[in-house]
């Protein structure tokens, strides 16, 4: 929760300063040359626009066994699913808004995510706190501010609404290497990885819409160098089943 708060802490910040830059009409598709970074070994099945394969990523979760859950675990769970929905909610909104079709591609592969997160939250019979809540609506209150807040701040040019969607992006990246961190769960690791390979390509499509615009993004929430790594090289796309361990 504490990097949710710092989180709005620095959007209220940015959402001050950023300079709207020079809005341009052209658009990069969220697809390019296709060359993996290192990944670990549970099998990544994204593709370059983030989309997770979500019948071959059941599968292979169903071919495990359910162990206990630690608390945090379950605490992990229960927070992503809300973030990736976060994602979604946001990005319809923008893609309302401005009529950008990057907000529309994002969407719709944030869908996958949240699928792929309730999959685990039902393997692990945990209720999903995003089952009946409609656009905007979440039950954690961090999440909650957080929506308003980015919403807020995307709602002011297309360039502030570029540069929320790389925030989010970011933010999601940090938050599944912090869960990942506490658990040992192969499916749940697999999720994560899946999630944040994900994450990665959405960014870089992000930050390429604002070049496009002549905006140059700097990073809000990531290490420099880790951040400069991702948007420095090209997408990912997934092996599929073939990737397992």
């Amino acid at each position: 929760m504490r990097r949710i708060y710092a989180l709005l802490v620095v959007v209220i910040i940015v959402s001050g300063v950023l300079a709207s830059g020079c809005i341009g009409t052209s658009e990069t598709s969220t697809t390019s040359t296709e060359s993996p970074m290192p990944t670990n070994t549970v099998p990544l099945m994204a593709d370059s626009n983030g989309n997770v394969n979500t019948n071959d990523l059941q599968s292979y979760i169903n071919s495990l066994p359910a162990e206990p859950l630690t608390d945090a675990e379950k605490e992990g769970l229960l927070f992503m699913v809300e973030e990736e929905k976060l994602a979604h909610d946001v990005y319809t909104k923008l893609y309302e808004k401005w009529g950008l079709q990057i907000f529309a591609n994002i969407a719709k592969s944030e869908t996958t995510h949240v699928e792929s997160v309730r999959m685990l939250l039902e393997k692990y019979n945990l209720t999903d706190p995003t089952a009946n809540a409609g656009i905007g609506e979440f039950q954690n209150k961090e999440i909650q501010a957080l929506y308003d807040q980015l919403i807020e701040m995307g709602m002011k040019s297309e360039v502030d609404a570029l540069k929320v969607g790389a925030i989010i992006e970011e933010t999601d990246i940090r938050d599944l290497q912090g869960w990942l961190a506490q658990t040992n769960k192969i499916d749940i690791i697999t999720v994560y990885e899946n999630l944040m390979m994900g994450s990665r390509n959405h960014l870089r499509a992000f930050v390429g819409q604002l070049e496009n615009r002549g905006v140059t993004y700097e990073s809000q929430i990531l290490p420099k160098d880790e951040f400069e790594e991702i948007i420095n090289s090209p997408m990912e796309t997934g092996s599929g089943m073939g990737g397992k361990p």
